[in-house]
């Protein structure tokens, strides 16, 4: 089958390497723009969606808005039967997702209709889910609404941050592309419409809601550093420096005041929450690089008896 991909980050790889090692023809890729990074902001970078193409050879576009004419008889003219997008950063204009003769389909990090939107991995363990997976859906103008096409389950893990269960996700979306594009390929598949009374959404997160409040239960405090880890990266804030953690597990037969150091060792920073207390593996103080919490702890002279500030406490930052 003739495939044009779009895609953009890490996670879109393997799809668009699955897909090449089932041998279908993808007769072009359209990702995002090359980005500058660096400390100088002077060195442009490559999508790693683009990389994997390049060194396949496939045809790379990058408009800066996948619209236009000249943009649309560039594509057209590869002649593709499906477009697969994974991850692509832009919304498509309809006639962009009617443009292959079998349409568009999309693959969502999510078992829809649940968790539609920007942060499906993230909501998912912020809630507490006992799974997730990834569903193969068309393609249609309202988010993340259309017929699903096929899915696929997986358990969340005790403890599995938002970095690792995206990487299996990923993973899994490749074999669920593959499959889907199979049954395309053969003649058709069934697709069933998401039931709008399930849906829940999954918005982009914000600063604000990555900050820790400690006076949740442990297991909350939990979900929501390893949910964010490693972007945006849970934060608060200690002897008035601003600190990401990662890595977080609950302990819920330590008790202390929300907020409190109750322990800096081997197995981490133990610092009490509402209900229990949690264990954090990582920091990443502002201006510093990620280190283990107890190394950093040891640097800094944080012990038992310091305090992170809590939102809302006059006594921290007057939040």
């Amino acid at each position: 089958m003739r495939i044009l991909f779009f895609g953009t980050p890490e996670f879109a790889t393997p799809p668009l390497r699955g897909l090449l090692g089932e041998g279908h023809d993808v007769v072009g890729v359209v990702t995002q723009p090359d980005r500058p990074q660096g400390r100088s902001r002077s060195t442009l970078v490559a999508s790693p969606v683009k990389q994997v193409a390049l060194a396949a050879g496939i045809p790379v576009f990058q408009p800066d808005r996948p619209r236009g004419d000249e943009f649309l008889a560039q594509l057209r003219a590869l002649e593709p039967d499906l477009s697969v997008v994974v991850a692509y950063g832009h919304i498509l204009r309809q006639d962009l997702i009617d443009l292959p003769r079998l349409g568009t389909v999309n693959i969502h990090a999510s078992l829809l209709p649940r968790w539609r939107g920007a942060a499906p991995i993230q909501a998912a363990i912020l809630a507490g889910d006992a799974e997730t997976g990834v569903s193969i859906m068309r393609l249609v103008l309202a988010l993340d609404a259309g017929p699903v096409l096929l899915s696929l389950r997986t358990p969340i893990n005790d403890g599995e941050t938002a970095g690792k269960l995206t990487e299996r996700l990923s993973e899994m979306g490749a074999e669920a592309i593959v499959d889907a594009v199979g049954m395309l390929d053969r003649g058709g598949i069934d697709e069933a419409s998401q039931d709008e009374s399930l849906v829940v959404f999954a918005p982009k997160i914000d600063r604000a809601q990555a900050r820790v409040d400690f006076r949740q239960t442990a297991a909350q405090v939990a979900r929501a550093i390893n949910a964010f880890d490693p972007k945006p990266g849970a934060w608060g804030t200690v002897r008035a420096g601003e600190v990401r953690l990662y890595g977080a597990r609950a302990i819920v037969d330590r008790q202390g005041d929300a907020g409190a150091v109750l322990e800096v060792g081997e197995m981490g920073m133990i610092v009490a929450c509402g209900q229990g207390a949690v264990a954090v593996e990582a920091v990443h103080p502002s201006g510093k690089r990620r280190l283990a919490a107890l190394d950093w702890a040891l640097g800094r002279g944080i012990a038992a008896g310091d305090r992170w500030d809590i939102m809302g406490d006059p006594a921290g930052e007057g939040d």
